[in-house]
């Protein structure tokens, strides 16, 4: 079972996570157009113009993030953003991951100690309590969201808990270990289909549309 799961089971869950990803990639691109620049033609302002327009840097940095998530919740912005950089780098460079690979394909990607990897692991776990308690107390998290919302949310909590379970070996250990690798699988094939393939829209988003969170121009409009 092991064998299977860890085997070929990880090569199926692999290659529906790229098909999804690229399907996902595709509908995109078919739900926008290029955007037509446009031809209107300003004169220029003049130099002295926007500068005596220019407000003072006192109220500059207050304004700095108006309307974003950044001014109206600063923490959660910090908070989510650490989150999702330790969701997907602790995996990436686990060192027992990257063992793995070593033995398949003879090349060990860079990797984080043991001691690291096991306090990133800790505080992803931690996140993902944080969030759930949010959408139980919070009345106004709580009131839009769903079970399918809390299953996600377990989803991404299963491979990280029997990953510190397996490592600190509390339990039957090969038992563990499959379970691990089946919640590492499940994972995987469920972030193209379901709300977690925001992880990939995100970059989408941000690159290809216009807008005030965007990190470009946006060379794409919604159809």
């Amino acid at each position: 079972m092991y064998a299977f799961v860890s085997g070929p089971l990880v090569l199926i869950a692999f290659a529906l996570f790229v098909l999804g990803l690229a399907i996902q990639i595709v509908r995109f691109f078919r739900m926008t157009r290029e955007r037509k620049p446009v031809n209107a033609s300003f004169p220029k302002p003049r130099k002295k113009d926007v500068e005596a327009q220019r407000p003072p840097e006192e109220v500059r940095k207050r304004v700095r993030f108006p309307g974003t998530v950044m001014e109206m919740e600063p923490f959660m912005a910090v908070l989510t953003t650490v989150f999702h950089l330790l969701l997907i780098l602790t995996p990436i460079l686990l060192l027992a991951h990257n063992l793995m690979i070593e033995m398949a394909w003879g090349f060990r990607p860079p990797s984080l100690g043991e001691g690291t990897s096991d306090v990133l692991t800790v505080l992803v776990m931690g996140f993902c309590l944080f969030f759930l308690f949010r959408r139980i107390f919070w009345a106004r998290v709580r009131a839009i969201s769903t079970p399918y919302d809390y299953l996600l949310l377990l989803i991404v909590f299963l491979p990280f808990l029997t990953g510190f379970i397996a490592y600190h070996q509390f339990f039957a250990y090969k038992t563990v270990v499959l379970i691990h690798v089946l919640a590492g699988e499940l994972m995987l094939v469920c972030i193209p289909f379901t709300k977690l393939v925001h992880m990939i829209f995100f970059f989408l988003y941000r690159f290809f549309l216009p807008g005030e969170y965007s990190f470009a121009s946006g060379s794409r409009v919604w159809r």
